[in-house]
Parts: C-alpha cells; sequence; structure tokens
C-alpha cells in the first residue's frame, strides 16, 4: 500500500491520512539486517487522502474538505519516495542492496477506470503502437528523479516501466474478481495477474541479484589481495 506512516479515515471511508516526511515504522526499523529490499508502492496515491508535513495539514487530493488545499498527486507522490530513500539512506547498520520498482502502468483503453475502461489486448503492443503519456509517465519521472536525486552505493533500480509499457495483455480485465449477480464491478487493467508479464519481472529480479552477487564476491577477491 503506502511506504509511509498512514491510517485510513476514522469512518473508514476510503480517506487516508498520509504522513509524507514519516516512514512506515513497519519496514523502515526492521531491514537492518536484510541483504535485499523491494521497494514497490504506486497506484494507492491515485486515492483520496489527506497529506500531513511536520504532523500538519499541508493539503490533500480530492479530500473536498474545506479550508484544504487540494494538491496533485505528484505532491505527494514525490515526498513519500523523496522519504523513503531518505529513511534507507539514515539506517547506518543497513548494508544490504535496495531495488526500486518502478511504477507498474495500467491499460484501460476506451474510458478511464471508472468510466468504462477495459484490457481487452491478447498480444503485446509493437514498438510503435503505444506511447508512454500522462500519469504513468509523470509517475516514473518522479521516482527516476528522486532515486538519482538520493542514490548512492547499494541502491539499485529495477525498471518494469518501458519493457510493461508493450504489455496489455497481462491484466485480469473483468475476470479480477469473482463474478456477481446484479452487480456491476470494473475492469483490473491495473493488476498484473496473467502469465508471462508477471514472470518476466521475475527474471528481471533473479538476474539482478545474480548481478549483485557476482558484484560483491569480486569485491571480496580484489580486497582479499
Amino acid at each position: 500500500m503506502f511506504l509511509q506512516r498512514a491510517s485510513d479515515g476514522p469512518t473508514h471511508t476510503g480517506l487516508f491520512n498520509l504522513y509524507l516526511d514519516e516512514p512506515d515504522k513497519k519496514w523502515s526499523t526492521q531491514i537492518d539486517g536484510f541483504d535485499y529490499v523491494i521497494l514497490s508502492s504506486d497506484h494507492w496515491f491515485t486515492r483520496t487522502a489527506v497529506y500531513y508535513e511536520r504532523r500538519r495539514v499541508s493539503g490533500c487530493r480530492y479530500c473536498q474538505i474545506p479550508g484544504i488545499a487540494d494538491l496533485p498527486m505528484m505532491y505527494g507522490y514525490r515526498r513519500a519516495f523523496r522519504t523513503t530513500f531518505r529513511a534507507i539512506n539514515g539506517r547506518e547498520k543497513f548494508n544490504g542492496v535496495a531495488f526500486l520498482r518502478t511504477f507498474a502502468l495500467s491499460h484501460f483503453e476506451n474510458g478511464i477506470w471508472n468510466e468504462g475502461g477495459d484490457c481487452v489486448r491478447r498480444r503485446p503492443f509493437r514498438s510503435n503502437e503505444t506511447i508512454m503519456e500522462g500519469v504513468n509517465l509523470d509517475s516514473y519521472m518522479v521516482q527516476l528523479e528522486e532515486f538519482r536525486a538520493a542514490q548512492r552505493l547499494g541502491k539499485k533500480k529495477f525498471r518494469l516501466m518501458l519493457a510493461m509499457l508493450l504489455r496489455p495483455d497481462g491484466h485480469p480485465s473483468r475476470y479480477g474478481h469473482w463474478p456477481t449477480e446484479n452487480l456491476t464491478l470494473y475492469n483490473d487493467c491495473v493488476h498484473w495477474c496473467l502469465p508471462g508479464p508477471i514472470d518476466t519481472w521475475a527474471d528481471f529480479l533473479a538476474h539482478m541479484i545474480k548481478m549483485e552477487a557476482r558484484r560483491i564476491y569480486k569485491e571480496k577477491i580484489l580486497g582479499s589481495k
């Protein structure tokens, strides 16, 4: 869900309270002995939320609360990743590798998610059939910019965006939920549930871990000479 401290609204209406400058201690205080950490968070930032910084309300996204400024999604998204990277860099005992899984884009066509959008393609796009744009491009660029600003030895980008741009066939569409009579549900063109693309994620990660292990081994060999 979120990498920052967050809570649902008091009546569980889906309005989240998101503390942009505070990492969630459930993960940030537990990674010191980890060899690898995978950072994965994106589409939840499209949800309605009240933003807090320094324990005070700084704005919101679609909250419609009088007196609170409505801010773009990228405001919270950028600050959340900035806080995440600072939290990792601040862990003096964490000597592992942090992988950033870049934005996993959606593939809605003929409408957005709540206006009849669907994903019914059964083959990958060709390279000239689609482009990266809109919120997909904005989210990806924010991640890269914040990653580069905080980068140090030990961080790696897990860059899925460009490869998955060409895979509209990886989403479950109307099969992303149980069939229910007399109930209209939205098509799922966000999650990656079908075989193929998601297996590529695992292949990419396995390769990156293998390359990192080789790097560490070479450093140990050279250091012992």
